[in-house]
């Protein structure tokens, strides 16, 4: 099987390339992701927890999906791929904002994306993939703030800088409460 290509960009998005997923990590080049939010009624966040097996950040809570777009796909597109593929639904999403950020692994690899941050709303339980999720879970977003807090060591490098901005977007943005 062909590893999974992602798609380098420069800081104004613009696709100047692509590269295996690995090498792109390996060489900390800056590449295209996204991070999907679903919210239900409550208000509350869905949370999932990283499969065991995974080659970094394994068994830590993070936010409902996250990937790479495919050449070719929008980030909406991207989006409801990966949450049908690792959450077992789908939902409309929008796009709430994008940013880019750095985060090294203790494994030597790094995340450098710009990274589309998505939300989306639903109300009932997933089926998780077990070769993506161990489990999940609903928190309000001002539990997860605080548990961040006390806890930073349960949460995956990224969901910490992008919760950050995506509690900061809820409280200025929408009238979710927390």
């Amino acid at each position: 099987m062909k590893e999974e290509e992602v798609i380098l960009v420069n800081t104004n998005d613009e696709q100047i390339g692509t590269m295996p997923k690995m090498e792109a990590h390996e060489k900390a080049m800056l590449h295209r992701a996204f991070s999907v939010f679903i919210m239900n009624d409550k208000g509350e966040t869905m949370l999932q927890q990283r499969a065991a097996h995974k080659y970094h950040s394994p068994l830590l809570w993070t936010n409902t999906c996250c990937s790479h777009q495919r050449v070719g796909e929008t980030n909406i597109e991207a989006g409801k791929r990966r949450l049908q593929e690792e959450m077992g639904f789908t939902a409309e999403l929008r796009e709430l904002f994008s940013f880019i950020y750095k985060a090294p692994f203790d494994n030597g690899l790094t995340e450098h994306e710009l990274d589309h941050v998505m939300m989306g709303s639903y109300n009932g339980n997933p089926e998780i993939n077990p070769e993506e999720v161990a489990d999940f879970k609903w928190m309000m977003p001002s539990d997860i703030q605080k548990d961040i807090a006390e806890h930073p060591e349960r949460y995956t490098v990224w969901f910490k800088i992008i919760f950050e901005k995506f509690f900061d977007h809820l409280m200025h943005n929408t009238n979710h409460e927390s």
